[in-house]
Order: C-alpha cells, then sequence, then structure tokens
C-alpha cells in the first residue's frame, strides 16, 4: 500500500517494480480525455488513483503519448465481475473507452472492413526489454492472442515515430480489430505487461518533445518548475558531475561567445549547463570549451543539451572546398574513460560509425593538441553535419552512461535520430593523425577538477 502513496504523490517517479503503459492518442481526440480545464484528465486520475501524463504533441505527429502508472498492488474493481486490477490498468480502459467512443461519435473516423464493420486501431510503445513477454518464444504468446481474440496483433520495430524513445529503445504494438475484439486483446497485452515491467522504466516519463525542437535539433530542455521541484528532494551531493570537452579552433570563438557574450550565456541560461572557454598560453592555435553540470541519470543532462547546440560553432570545416560541407568535431577524453568508446575488440567504435556513418577516431596522444591535459586523448568525428552531430550524440551519451556506471543501458542507445543538424560555420582541415588499437578495461570517474596547461576567459 506504501508504493501505491508514492505513486500518487510523486508524480515524477517511476519505480522499478511499477505498472506503466504508453497509449498513443489521436491528436484530433485528446480533448475527450483531456477536458476543459484537464477536468476529464484529474477525473480519471482520481478514480483510478493513477498517475497520468499527455505528452505535448510533436510537429507532424498525429499522436499524442499518454503515459499511465502506479503501483502494481492489483486494488480497483475493474469490470462486470468486479476483478481487482492496478490502478493503471483501470485507467489505460477508462481512456481507451472515451477514445473508441470518441470515434463512434465521429461519423468521418474509424475504418471499416469490406462487410461494413466498424475497426478500431490502438497502438502502444513498449520498452524493448519488456515487449518479448507478448511475443514469446518463437513467437508463441502472439500468436495464441491472435488464435484465441481474432484481432490483427503487430509489433513493429522500425521506422518508429519520433515520440518513441531512444533510452529504451521502444518497439510499437499495433492492435486492429472489432472494438470488442481489440478491448479483449488490450486487456491480454495489459495485463502481460503488468506482469513484466521493464528495467528501463525509470525513464519513461522524458518526453522526446523536451529533447527535439521545432527546427529539428535534438535538445534536452530545462527542468520543468515541478521537476525542479522533485530534483531539490533529493541530495545534490549525491549529482555526478558530467563534462564534454571541445576543442575549438582559435578563429571559431568568437561565435562561441557571441558578441558581448551573448550567445554563450543564452546557451548558459536556457540549459543550466556552466561554459567555460580555455584559450592556451602557448602558441596553439586551438581552445577549449569545457561545458559540464551535476546531474542525476534519470534527468535530462544540461550537458548534453549544451554540447549538441555548441558543436556547430565548435566544429571546423574538413576540406577547403567551400562547397564542402564535412565538418570535424574533436573531444577531449580521459585516458581512462576512452575504452568505453572503443569497447572489446573495437567493438562500440565499429558500431558508432555503422549505424552514424560518420568517421569515429580516437587519436594518439602525441597528436592531441598541447592544450589538453597529459591524461587526455583526442576523439575526432568528421563526416556530414548530420552524420557528424549523431556521432557526437552517441559519443557523449555513452560517455554520459560510463560516467554513471550505466554501460549495461549502452546497447539502447538511438539508432534512429529524427533531426536534422545545420551545417557548421567554421573552416579548417583536419590535422591529426589516427589511433588503430583498443582496449579493455575498467573505467574510473572523470575528474573535471584536474588542471590544465590553459588560461580561463
Amino acid at each position: 500500500m506504501a508504493s501505491t502513496t508514492r505513486n500518487i504523490h510523486d508524480h515524477n517517479v517511476i519505480g522499478p517494480e511499477d505498472t506503466v503503459y504508453r497509449y498513443l492518442c489521436p491528436v484530433r481526440k485528446t480533448g475527450s480525455i483531456i477536458g476543459k480545464g484537464g477536468e476529464i484528465a484529474k477525473q480519471i486520475r482520481s478514480e483510478t488513483k493513477s498517475n497520468m501524463r499527455i505528452n505535448e504533441a510533436l510537429p507532424g505527429c498525429e499522436e499524442r503519448v499518454v503515459t499511465i502508472y502506479s503501483a502494481s498492488d492489483e486494488l480497483n474493481h475493474f469490470g462486470d465481475d468486479g476483478e481487482l486490477v492496478c490502478p493503471s490498468l483501470d485507467a489505460l480502459f477508462k481512456v481507451h473507452d472515451m477514445v473508441v467512443a470518441d470515434s463512434n461519435d465521429d461519423d468521418d473516423d474509424g475504418d471499416e472492413d469490406l462487410v461494413g464493420k466498424k475497426m478500431v486501431t490502438v497502438r502502444m510503445l513498449v520498452p524493448s526489454d519488456q515487449i518479448g513477454c507478448v511475443i514469446g518464444k518463437g513467437g508463441q504468446v502472439i500468436q495464441k492472442l491472435r488464435t484465441e481474440t481474432s484481432a490483427q496483433i503487430r509489433v513493429i520495430k522500425d521506422n518508429l515515430p519520433p515520440y518513441a524513445l531512444p533510452l529504451s529503445h521502444d518497439e510499437l504494438l499495433q492492435i486492429i480489430g472489432e472494438p470488442l475484439i481489440v478491448r479483449e486483446a488490450l486487456y491480454q497485452v495489459a495485463s502481460l505487461l503488468h506482469d513484466n515491467p521493464s528495467r528501463f522504466q525509470h525513464s519513461l516519463l522524458s518526453s522526446p518533445s523536451t529533447m527535439y525542437q521545432p527546427g529539428g535539433m535534438l535538445m534536452c530542455a530545462p527542468l520543468t518548475s515541478s521537476h525542479r521541484n522533485y530534483t531539490a528532494r533529493r541530495d545534490l551531493a549525491d549529482a555526478t558531475e558530467f563534462c564534454v570537452c571541445f576543442i575549438c579552433p582559435a578563429e571559431n570563438v568568437g561565435g562561441v561567445i557571441g558578441k558581448g557574450g551573448g550567445f554563450i550565456n543564452q546557451i548558459r541560461q536556457e540549459t543550466g549547463a556552466t561554459i567555460r572557454v580555455n584559450t592556451s598560453e602557448t602558441e596553439e592555435d586551438d581552445s577549449i570549451i569545457f561545458i559540464s553540470s551535476k546531474e542525476f541519470y534519470e534527468d535530462p543532462s544540461p550537458t548534453v543539451n549544451a554540447a549538441i547546440r555548441l558543436q556547430e560553432r565548435c566544429s571546423e570545416r574538413a576540406g577547403k572546398d567551400t562547397n564542402d560541407s564535412t565538418i570535424s568535431t574533436r573531444l577531449l577524453v580521459s585516458s581512462s574513460h576512452i575504452g568505453c568508446l572503443i569497447g572489446k575488440g573495437g567493438a562500440v567504435i565499429s558500431e558508432m560509425r555503422s549505424v552514424t556513418r560518420a568517421n569515429i577516431r580516437i587519436l594518439q596522444k602525441e597528436n592531441v593538441p598541447k592544450i589538453a591535459r597529459e591524461d587526455e586523448e583526442m576523439v575526432q568525428i568528421t563526416g556530414s553535419p548530420d552524420a557528424a552531430m549523431k556521432a557526437l550524440t552517441q559519443v557523449i551519451l555513452r560517455l554520459r552512461a560510463n560516467a554513471f556506471d550505466m554501460n549495461h543501458g549502452l546497447v539502447l542507445l538511438p539508432t534512429s535520430f529524427p533531426y536534422i543538424s545545420q551545417v557548421s560555420e567554421s573552416s579548417k582541415k583536419s590535422k591529426y593523425a589516427k589511433r588503430d588499437g583498443s582496449r579493455d578495461q575498467d573505467y574510473s570517474k572523470l575528474n573535471s577538477n584536474s588542471k590544465r596547461r590553459n588560461h580561463v576567459s
């Protein structure tokens, strides 16, 4: 019973044993589950004692994600026979029934088969480590569901909608059939998901609408006030510092800072990250853009947000031809962290190259600029602006997972990127050599306080 109370009051927390459903509601029908001033949604939450969050619609998407979650305790009476179910399953069907009723009231909605019967479609997002309970070994479970319910049930893994979450490597579950048939199939599926929670549930309240701005740039939005209040209740001393260090050509530094410091201050304010420009005391042509923040793993990352937004201005043109849009992004990475980007036998770096189609290289220490610390190595990413942004995303998310001792989750990093990068403003040809070696080791925490041979400006 205590876990139920926690879910009622901590709206930003999903526990490891909670039951979570992410129902995709057509945008044109969300009014039927929100109501004027949110009255219907509040009523559903109150009646079922579950939590429900309706994500903002993403541009160009015809559905909104409705995340319903609660403790798994079976406390609610459900159906004509009063069967006990968990609060979130109860709320799921209240939402579903309202959406279907709204479809029946709209003569233009819904599909009809050849004999004129009304057809209903249900779509849900399910984490990849949870969908197996619906499929079963050799597809036995899903085939049994199809036979027993007569519903069309599919699991879609490719061409996922942009609101699918990369961290949990979502898959799309789709059920099609007549209303009563779909309802029965949905109940069977929901029961299976109830019995088999995902180990990535802490991330399911994330919203791609907080990660992708309308122009398509990958973002991690600043915390909302409610989320910030939740973070404040945790001990900030337990937060982990995560940092990214760009090597920035000297001629690009002005673009990073902006007139009167306007651009860099804007990024600091909008992301919450600490950003420092470290210029060399030697005759080096490079400066360091140091980005850091104290973070909890389950929260949006100010460092990732700022790094993605600054990549364009910190990169250099790889070719002299002005028509060549290829850019080169350079990062400094602690030697103790570099292994998480290489992997055993080079498996990780090979996978990142394949997924992003960018050239990702780990460079020899003697080829790292003098502005670097002695314990740092350089990662160089070269490719089209889009490929370079994808590769940077892969690299810094892996570094972040490593910093939080979350290496087991690396296989769930994004393999598709529904955003468009911008063309780099800088121009300079790369001049560093490639390192072909790899290693297999443990990785310690990054100490961002280690002294650097530079001047901070």
